[in-house]
């Protein structure tokens, strides 16, 4: 498909026909439900689920009777033509996942790119996200920062990965299966040395808990008490040791951003921002130079 300019503009109601609604669901806890969410999948025309079986136990909670379509990794493929055609019908379709907001660890950004492809309007319905609900009560830098979502099984690529991250100043956000959590940060240790990471277990859940510390003391806590229930990791990003640069070092890097396509602005703010500098007199300094 070749890019092209597109303006969406959705109606605010709770209904669109014929739209694509990306609808969280809670990552544990019923309560964090949210009003709009309920609404919207009560007056939809049909209900995408990851699992169909965890979804009915969330649509009989509520008392919501829309029917359901099977659509996970394995068959996204072969449904999404058929997704489409319902919506194409004005048809309107709510996609969920088992928990937390669509599209995040499951193959709804397929059907989202799908649907924008025939000009259907795709409304976002705002909720839980484990990844970011963990990042802002870590403790560590909420902004910048990285979400992978999951990290390769394979003890190979993931240390490829970390070799390939290692450097990285923002904090970091991946989801982990509690069985290799300590292989995981085992690898971690190799490549990014006993960074701080904080440890977050059964988020939302009656036994939510953060372990926090450095890789080392997570560690050694992992082999006495061993892990249950769904996992996150929260790593400190690298530290950068600021490097004393005049304002012509400053321009030039200003000026590779902006080859690069970055916006003047945006390279000036960046450039500031790492080597510690005032981003208006920077800002004043290049335009002068200019």
């Amino acid at each position: 498909m070749e890019n092209k300019f597109s303006i969406q503009r959705s109606f605010k109601g709770l209904k669109t026909a014929g739209s694509l609604y990306l609808v969280p669901t809670p990552i544990g806890n019923m309560q964090d439900m949210t009003l709009r969410s309920l609404e919207t999948l009560k007056t939809v025309d049909l209900i995408c689920s990851e699992d169909t079986r965890n979804t009915l136990r969330l649509l009989n909670h509520f008392e919501i009777k829309v029917p359901q379509e099977s659509f996970h990794e394995h068959n996204s493929q072969e449904k999404i033509p058929k997704l489409i055609d319902f919506l194409k019908k004005g048809q309107s379709i709510a996609q969920v996942s088992d928990a937390g907001m669509p599209s995040i660890s499951d193959p709804g950004h397929d059907l989202v790119k799908a649907a924008i492809e025939e000009d259907i309007a795709v409304v976002t319905v705002p909720g839980a996200s484990a990844g970011i609900s963990a990042l802002i009560a870590s403790g560590l830098a909420p902004q910048p920062h990285i979400f992978y979502g999951f990290l390769p099984r394979k003890s190979g690529q993931q240390k490829q990965f970390f070799e390939s991250k290692k450097d990285y100043p923002e904090t970091q956000i991946f989801y982990e299966s509690p069985h290799r959590v300590a292989d995981t940060l085992g690898n971690m240790l190799e490549f990014y040395g006993d960074r701080s990471v904080v440890l977050v277990r059964e988020l939302t859940k009656i036994f939510e808990e953060y372990q926090r510390g450095k890789i080392t003391e997570l560690l050694e806590s992992i082999s006495e008490t061993p892990l249950k229930g769904e996992c996150l990791l929260i790593v400190e990003g690298a530290s950068q040791e600021v490097e004393d640069k005049d304002e012509e070092d400053l321009f030039s890097e200003i000026q590779n951003r902006i080859q690069e396509g970055v916006k003047k602005n945006q390279a000036i703010k960046e450039v500031a921002k790492i080597y510690q500098w005032n981003k208006s007199q920077l800002y004043a300094a290049y335009h002068d130079w200019e």
